[in-house]
C-alpha cells in the first residue's frame, strides 16, 4: 500500500485519540529557547549560515513521542527534542530528532503498520505479522525498545535526527551526514518503579529546574557516510567505525513563554533546510511536510 498523509494521521488518532488543539504525535512536551553554535569542523563540512561559528538562537521542544498529552511521563515511550534555529537573513532550519535510532522501514507505511500492530487486543497477532513483513523493523528492535526505557531527564539522552542530509561545502564539495544530539550531562536512564515514583510530569518538571540552575547542553554530531552507506534510508544502520565529527553546542537556557500563544502554531519540519544543506530522497523524510500539514490542520480546525 501506500499511504497518504491524512491516513497516517488517523492511524496516529486511532491509537493515541483524538485531542483538539494537540500535535497528532508528540503531543505533550516543553518549549525552550536558547542558542546553537557551530564548531569551526562544521565550517569547512557545509557552508550553511547556522554552521560558520557565529552563535544563532533557537527554539527548541523536547517531548514524549505518543499522540496524547495527557500520557504520564513514567510510561515507556519515545522521546523528542526538535530545534528550530534563526538564521541571519530571517529564515529558519530545523533539526528533528528522537531517542529511538532507526526508522521500522523504508516507507512511510510501515509506520502506519507499526501504530496499528500497537492497538490492543490486535497487537498479539498485528506485532509478529509486522516484524515479519518488515525485517530491518526486526533488526532494529533491540536499539529501538532500549530507547523507550524511562530517562532521568530529558537532559540526560541521545537524540537522532535518523534521516541523511547532504553537506555542501564552501567549495561546492558534498559528503551526506547523520546528525545525533549527545547531552553534555551523559546518557542515563531509570527504572521504571523510579520513575512512576517521581510523578507523572516528573520531565516537564525536571527541565524546567534544571534550566533554573544553569543551561542544559547538547553537542551536535555528524556521522559521515562512506562509500556504499545507504544515505535514503531511515531504517539502514552504518557502520560504527564511520567518521564523526563533533558539530558545534546548543544550549538550552530556559523556557520559551512567547511561542504557540493564542493562534500560534510551530512547526518543526526536518526538510526546512537552507543552503548549504540539502535533503536526501529518503521517502520517509519526504513524505513528513503533508503529514505535519494534515496535522496542522486538524489540530487547528474548529
Amino acid at each position: 500500500m501506500t499511504v497518504t498523509p491524512h491516513e497516517a494521521v488517523e492511524a496516529v488518532h486511532e491509537l493515541f485519540g483524538r485531542h483538539r488543539g494537540h500535535r497528532a504525535l508528540h503531543a505533550k512536551g516543553t518549549l525552550l529557547k536558547g542558542t546553537f553554535t557551530a564548531s569551526p569542523e562544521a565550517a569547512r563540512l557545509s557552508r550553511a549560515a547556522h554552521m560558520q561559528g557565529d552563535a544563532m538562537p533557537v527554539t527548541a521542544r523536547v517531548s514524549n513521542g505518543g499522540g496524547d498529552p495527557r500520557v504520564p511521563d513514567y510510561a515507556q515511550d519515545v522521546r523528542g527534542l526538535a530545534v528550530k534555529i534563526y538564521l541571519p537573513d530571517g529564515s529558519r532550519t530545523d533539526i528533528v530528532a528522537q531517542t529511538a535510532p532507526r526508522f521500522p522501514g523504508h516507507q512511510p507505511d510501515a509506520f502506519v503498520e507499526l501504530l496499528l500492530a500497537q492497538k490492543r487486543p490486535a497487537a498479539l497477532w498485528r506485532m509478529p505479522l509486522f516484524l515479519m513483513r518488515n525485517p530491518s523493523a526486526a533488526r532494529g528492535l533491540p536499539e529501538n525498545l532500549a530507547a523507550l526505557k524511562p530517562p532521568e531527564s530529558y537532559a540526560t539522552l541521545r537524540y537522532y535526527a535518523i534521516h541523511a542530509f547532504k553537506l555542501i561545502d564552501a567549495n561546492g564539495g558534498s559528503r551526506y551526514a547523520r546528525y545525533t544530539w549527545i547531552p553534555e550531562s551523559g546518557d542515563a536512564r531509570i527504572s521504571a518503579s523510579q520513575a512512576k515514583s517521581r510523578g507523572r510530569d516528573y520531565l516537564q518538571e525536571d527541565i524546567r529546574r534544571r534550566l533554573e540552575q544553569g543551561p542544559v547542553r547538547f553537542t551536535l554530531e555528524l556521522q559521515i557516510a562512506g562509500p556504499g552507506d545507504p544515505v535514503d534510508d531511515p531504517a539502514a544502520k552504518w557502520p560504527e567505525g564511520r567518521e564523526r565529527v563533533q558539530a558545534g553546542t546548543l544550549e538550552l537556557t530556559g523556557l520559551d513563554a512567547e511561542r504557540e500563544q493564542g493562534a500560534d502554531v510551530l512547526v518543526f519540519d526536518p526538510t526546512r533546510v537552507t543552503d548549504g544543506i540539502e535533503c536526501s530522497d529518503d521517502p520517509v523524510l519526504k513524505f513528513r511536510p503533508a503529514a505535519y500539514a494534515e496535522s496542522v490542520a486538524q489540530r487547528t480546525s474548529t
